[in-house]
């Protein structure tokens, strides 16, 4: 009983309630995860066998923490217990019985680089300009109706128009491309496990017999094929607990389904209902306008938050001139609180709708010296010097990887050039080896000249002996990276010292992450050292880093999921961006507000509302409209003149329906609403 002594009610009966489905509607800041690691080790503190227990969440971060906690309470007895990603264990399941669904043990799995790489080549194939179809497009269309668990060629017999003919047709080579190389996509990897628990001959008893209970964290972003995964596992037993908050499902756009955890009563029948809506991350004033933003969607579970904190300071809103006026008031009120004492920088975020947004605050905090990490910006993974890397380690592992073996052909250049290539896998396909393997054959090779088959050997022969050699798995990348010379190639890449050295520390971490993959996974091999790698670079970015380097964290609603500061500024409060334009179009506004939510519920203590006058789209200065969702945050109806995106906008001073406070592009004042949360009006320039 001591693991329950400290649960409020709601918590408590959440993790009592173990048998039969269970429906945890877990607001924001409501503990959520302590819940499930609570109930867990309740399970096993009644006597269940870790072994028939699984806990599946979205991430390896969110299941690192998971694991981290439930040991932590439960000791040595969680170790059995199986936690991880729906992609994790797909692939493991794939990894055993993948021959049932045409795959065999040593398939590899392609990341979004490779995938754009090979959809750039497709798109050329059917003579499609960029202009037309942009292969980054093309791969979410293609993911998208995979989520959704489309039929291709049903897809494609009822194209509507010539771009979804066009979609069908490139999602065809694309596949074929795929199975050439033995590879499957992330959403290839849910597909091929939904598969292989549809077969009656497959492990689908096996695993329902194992799995006596079953949870599932974050079940709004839920997705068809993760659905039928779970579906399958609990099909017998039926004890399935899972976990979420439709109010935070926000990735429609890639295939989550909100109706999962709406029609969850219906799918799971004689399910019980807890709703845990005491909020220990905010204060009052906070949570009371996420719950009036909120309210207003009409499919949700009815909940409402209370604040375990009580009250706050007021949320303040701020209406400047434009977006830069706008980035500069953000830059010197942090500056102002810092200065005073009053915070640090790794206290504040900065969050907003889309992507380039973030230009205008980039520019002001590095003219006015604020530190700041702009998250998301780029990948680890998606560093050069990076993706050389993992892709020698591919051709080792897989040496059939034809996509693998062009990129290290010349990292570093090796004289072979891509008339040479072309007869080296002509080649390859003729006598049956794997394009890997025939670079041994090199000299065989019609055409070939002398120099190029000698290249083509040399690395042949590099590969093999890695290929055959045993050891940790970080010992061995070490010795291929200096038998390929891959420093020569960071040198020839990146003329100046300083920029050498930190390319070079991104090849130390890869090795560094072999090396404790080896301690961690005994028999470890490339093979595996790959799959860690895959599942890894498929998380979302995280900004750890900024609050450990006190920088200011600038990042998009979407990437700020799951995470909490002291401090918030929720900023382009517009018509057009937070509710997207395409949003509004295409009937998508419930999302748009649980983004919105989302954004407000990120504040711990303090929150800024921040919109423009005016904003700059596609290279004119256009007046803007302020978001519908903030006067639903007020308690107000939106004033005399105002209109939705997509309708002519009034001028903006008939929009607003207040006076300026000054002259040449100083704010407006916004005003309270007297039966909303507190908000407070600001004027840019004025510290907080």
């Amino acid at each position: 009983m001591k693991l329950i002594e400290d649960l409020n009610p709601e918590q408590r009966r959440a993790v009592t309630t173990t048998e039969g489905p269970l429906l945890v509607l877990a607001g924001a800041g409501s503990g959520k995860t302590r819940v499930i690691t609570v109930r867990i080790a309740h399970l096993l503190e009644r006597g269940v066998a870790p072994e028939s227990l699984l806990a599946v969440t979205f991430t390896n971060k969110a299941a690192r923490e998971m694991r981290g906690r439930l040991a932590k309470l439960a000791g040595a007895r969680s170790r059995g217990v199986l936690v991880g990603t729906f992609h994790a264990f797909c692939l493991e399941i794939l990894r055993r019985h993948g021959e049932r669904v045409g795959l065999g043990p040593r398939f590899t799995i392609s990341d979004g680089s490779d995938q754009l790489s090979i959809l750039r080549s497709v798109l050329r194939e059917l003579h499609v300009g960029a202009a037309a179809l942009q292969p980054s497009a093309l791969q979410a269309r293609i993911s998208l109706l995979k989520n959704r668990m489309a039929e291709r060629a049903a897809f494609q017999a009822g194209a509507a128009d010539d771009e979804d003919e066009l979609v069908g047709r490139a999602w065809e080579r694309y596949d074929e491309r795929l199975r050439k190389t033995r590879s499957l996509d992330f959403d290839d990897v849910l597909l091929f496990g939904c598969e292989l628990l549809r077969d009656p001959g497959g492990p689908r008893a096996e695993l329902a017999r194992r799995f006596r209970y079953e949870m599932v964290d974050e079940y709004q972003d839920t997705n068809g094929p993760q659905y039928e995964i779970v579906r399958a596992i609990a099909a017998e037993r039926r004890n399935l607990c899972v976990v979420g908050d439709d109010d935070q499902s926000i990735y429609g756009w890639r295939g989550a389904d909100v109706q999962k955890i709406l029609s969850f009563e219906r799918d799971f029948a004689g399910a019980e209902v807890v709703r845990l809506e005491t909020n220990y991350r905010s204060t009052a004033p906070i949570l009371e306008a996420a719950n009036r933003v909120i309210r207003n969607n009409l499919q949700r579970h009815p909940k409402s938050l209370r604040s375990h904190l009580g009250p706050g300071a007021p949320i303040e809103l701020v209406l400047a001139a434009d977006e830069v006026e706008e980035a500069d008031h953000v830059a010197r009120a942090i500056q102002a609180l810092v200065r005073r004492g009053a915070a640090q920088l790794g206290d504040f975020a900065v969050l907003f709708r889309t992507g380039p947004q973030a230009k205008a605050f980039e520019t002001q905090f590095r003219a006015r010296g604020v530190p700041y990490l702009l998250v998301g910006s780029s990948s680890f993974f998606d560093r050069k010097e990076v993706r050389d890397v993992i892709a020698y380690v591919r051709v080792v592992a897989h040496p059939e990887d034809e996509l693998s073996l062009l990129r290290v052909v010349d990292a570093p250049p090796r004289g072979l050039g891509k008339s040479s290539l072309d007869r080296i896998l002509r080649f390859a396909q003729t006598v049956e080896l794997a394009p890997g393997t025939a670079l041994l054959r090199a000299k065989e090779v019609e055409g070939l000249s002398e120099g190029a088959a000698a290249a083509a050997e040399g690395l042949g022969q590099v590969l093999e002996t890695i290929r055959r050699s045993r050891g940790p798995v970080g010992e061995r990348l070490r010795r291929l990276l200096e038998a390929v010379g891959y420093r020569m190639e960071v040198d020839r890449s990146y003329p100046d010292a300083p920029t050498r050295d930190l390319r070079w520390r991104g090849v130390e971490e890869i090795l560094e992450l072999a090396e404790k993959h080896s301690r961690r996974m005994e028999g470890g091999t490339f093979s595996t050292f790959l799959q860690e790698l895959a599942l890894e670079a498929d998380d979302d970015p995280t900004p750890e880093e900024a609050g450990e380097r006190n920088l200011v964290t600038l990042m998009t609603l979407h990437a700020a999921k799951g995470l909490e500061f002291p401090r918030v500024y929720l900023v382009g409060l517009e018509e057009g961006l937070l509710p997207h334009a395409r949003a509004i179009a295409e009937d998508g506004v419930e999302e748009e507000r649980r983004l919105c939510y989302v954004g407000i519920t990120r504040a711990m203590r303090h929150l800024t509302l921040s919109l423009a006058k005016a904003r700059s789209r596609h290279g004119h200065r256009m007046e803007s409209m302020p978001s519908r969702f903030l006067y639903e945050i007020k308690g107000e109806a939106p004033p005399k003149g105002w209109s939705a995106w997509g309708t002519e906008a009034p001028p903006a001073k008939k929009a607003a329906g207040r006076k300026t406070t000054g002259k040449g592009g100083k704010a407006r004042r916004a005003s309270r609403a007297a039966e909303g949360p507190r908000i407070a009006p600001r004027t840019p320039g004025i510290g907080h």
